[in-house]
């Protein structure tokens, strides 16, 4: 059986990176719902799925093109410490919203801080990562 686009799913899941550094998991908590094909999900976890049957698992490893993409260089910027807000101090791992002229969001952390600047950067914190999935799928419908 194939799962075709627009079918409810649960999975279990756990993933991890190459180093075995597990980056999230749903076994301690209720399986995940996915409708299928509206993009809930990366590509490489969705195309893992739809040939599993309800009890069967899959373990993939999904490369960086079909999970978060490649780390981009300019997603990472230099913000000039006085363009902060007075309440807001820039520190190392703090994440912030940043707001386009056309008012889209864009999350993005701090990742260095000297005197005078700050660096952003607007990657997804898994972008530039081959992502191992251990996939449970649990049921359909």
């Amino acid at each position: 059986m194939t799962l075709v686009a627009g079918t409810k799913v649960l999975v279990h899941y756990t993933g991890t990176l190459d180093d075995g550094t597990q980056f999230d998991s749903s076994r301690e908590r209720e399986p995940l719902e996915i409708t299928l094909g509206q993009d809930m999900v990366i590509p490489g976890f969705e195309k893992a799925i739809v040939d599993l049957e309800p009890g069967q698992s899959v373990t993939v490893t999904i490369p960086e093109e079909e999970a978060y993409g490649p780390h981009n260089e300019e997603m990472v910027i230099r913000v000039p410490k006085a363009s902060f807000p007075p309440e807001i101090v820039p520190t190392v791992g703090e994440q912030l919203v940043l707001r386009s002229p056309d008012g889209n969001e864009l999350p993005a952390l701090i990742v260095d801080v000297d005197d005078d600047e700050a660096t952003l950067d607007a990657n997804h914190p898994l972008a530039g990562f081959a992502l191992t999935f251990e996939i449970e799928l649990v049921s359909v419908g």
